[in-house]
């Protein structure tokens, strides 16, 4: 099969490029490749593909507030440029989004079809792109996660782990509840979709929930720090842009197409096994 990833260098799209060993793999990413120049589809219509993976996103949530017109330009315009070379070679196109498309007020897991109402631009900007693509390219799946991490990159496991080993206490917030999702999962779940037909918009997170208190203080306890992590509110830790309280993806229709992701427990495992190998 004949692959394009944009992002490919990023915290997600490096496990994405691995789990397509074995195909024909194009991986695009700054700075040759760039999602706010005209001329980026180029390179995606030149490779022929047979499948395009949209990993590329300006992911910054809190920067995003600040630089508006980059997130948009990124996520939104970006995404329909790869929408619309995807559509011109013919491609099946996998996107990569976001919890953060839902604005947090439910009380049960977000399905598919639930109405999207982001409150930061971030998620805002996700959405625009996901309806651009879904109205550029016929054959488009959106694959909506929540919550990444990975050996790559900065990401929540990586900064309790390090907040763990130089104070000797930690504060986090108990009020925000998710989908603690691993690349590596992630990405051999895309990989797999790839060869399916399906369309539309799916949700695919690791199983289970839990907060952000919850998820640091399981990352403590397996690292085997015995620094006590202290529940605090949203309020108590204001950030520039705001979360959802409640975003938590249904796994529903994924297990309708026979797949299941592991336990969010079982991927931070093995993440954490994976970075002290690597340390």
């Amino acid at each position: 099969m004949r692959v394009v990833i944009t992002g490919a260098q990023g915290q997600l799209g490096t496990d994405l490029v691995r789990s397509f060993q074995g195909h024909e793999v194009t991986a695009l990413d700054l700075p040759t490749f760039d999602l706010t120049a005209a001329d980026c589809v180029r390179a995606i219509v030149d490779a022929a593909p047979e499948v395009v993976i949209h990993g590329g996103a300006y992911t910054d949530v809190d920067g995003a507030e600040r630089n508006r017109d980059l997130a948009m330009a990124v996520n939104a315009d970006g995404t329909e440029r790869v929408a619309k070379a995807a559509a011109k070679a013919g491609a099946r196109l996998i996107c990569i989004s976001t919890d953060y498309v839902f604005d947090g007020r439910g009380a049960r897991p977000y399905v598919e079809t639930d109405p999207t109402n982001p409150i930061n631009v971030y998620g805002e900007s996700k959405r625009a792109g996901e309806l651009r693509a879904l109205a550029c390219c016929e054959n488009t799946l959106i694959v909506r996660t929540a919550w990444l991490c990975g050996q790559k990159g900065k990401n929540f496991v990586k900064t309790m782990l390090q907040l763990a080993a130089e104070r000797p206490l930690l504060k986090v917030v108990a009020d925000q509840r998710g989908c603690p999702t691993f690349t590596e999962d992630l990405a051999a779940m895309v990989a797999q979709l790839a060869a399916q037909p399906d369309q539309g918009i799916l949700h695919v997170t690791n199983e289970g929930h839990c907060t952000w208190h919850e998820f640091a203080s399981e990352i403590v306890r397996l690292a085997g720090y015995q620094v006590p992590v202290e529940a605090i509110t949203t309020a108590e830790m204001p950030r520039p842009a705001k979360r959802p309280a409640y975003s938590v993806l249904s796994s529903d229709r994924l297990h309708h197409l026979g797949f299941t992701m592991p336990p969010w427990r079982d991927g931070l495992q093995r993440l954490l096994t994976a970075l002290s190998a690597a340390a």
